[in-house]
């Protein structure tokens, strides 16, 4: 509508560059799924049965992204701050009630991604019955890099996963790992939501996360997708 006066200016679009283009993905929504690789869901304690289970998610605000590069401080009310590497799924087209056979026209492209996590808030949480926004919803906690268009490249469903802090092996694993895989996510996620151009989907990560300080560095990668690097910073 024309003629809209605001009383400050409304911030800016969150975006990503796209690997071959000159336009950038606009972000509208962050959606993460929890758990969704065995040994992860074991090493916090909450193993997964996808035979009588479904997948469970979370979000971040899309003002909480950040690009991969970037050097963030570390956050406040914390003592235990973790990183989560992950494959990140672009939404390029609207879907509601997806078949899974339909999810890959939904898909713009795939990038690097971590959810950065306030570990000790998450599990306070977690253990006290509450949401979980203070550990995963906060300023500058999801990374991401590139956009890479999915076109060429299909669906992936095994490629390798990792993540380096100080140059040291600390998350390995492969794709073919993931509990449910890109469409089943897309499909069931679509059952609750209207999936629309510019959500983003972290779909999990795999085992070996921990804990990072201030100087540490990250970083990731993800075999046919890309990159991501990220600089811990002083607390503010």
């Amino acid at each position: 509508m024309s003629g809209i006066r605001y009383l400050w200016s409304p911030a800016p679009t969150p975006s990503l560059p796209v690997r071959g283009c000159d336009a950038r993905f606009p972000v509208r929504r962050i959606f993460c799924v929890g758990r969704n690789y065995h040994a992860h869901a074991i090493e916090m304690g909450n193993p997964i049965d996808k035979a009588t289970m479904r997948p469970f998610y979370f979000m971040k605000d899309a003002g909480s992204l950040v690009e991969s590069g970037a050097t963030v401080p570390y956050p406040p009310g914390t003592q235990d701050y973790q990183y989560e590497m992950e494959l990140v799924v672009a939404i390029g087209a609207a879907g509601f009630r997806v078949a899974e056979a339909e999810a890959d026209r939904l898909i713009h492209g795939y990038a690097a991604g971590l959810d950065m996590t306030r570990r000790d808030l998450q599990k306070a949480g977690r253990d006290q019955g509450r949401p979980w926004d203070l550990g995963k919803n906060f300023e500058q906690g999801a990374i991401c890099g590139e956009i890479v268009p999915a076109a060429g490249l299909g669906v992936p469903d095994r490629g390798a996963i990792a993540l380096q802090v100080n140059g040291q092996t600390r998350q390995s694993a492969d794709l073919s790992l993931l509990i449910w895989n890109l469409r089943e996510l897309i499909a069931d996620l679509s059952q609750f939501y209207h999936l629309q151009a510019g959500d983003l989907i972290y779909t999990g990560t795999p085992e070996g996360v921990g804990a990072v300080k201030p100087g540490d560095r990250l970083q990731g990668h993800i075999e046919g997708v890309g990159d991501i690097t990220l600089q811990i910073g002083e607390p503010e």
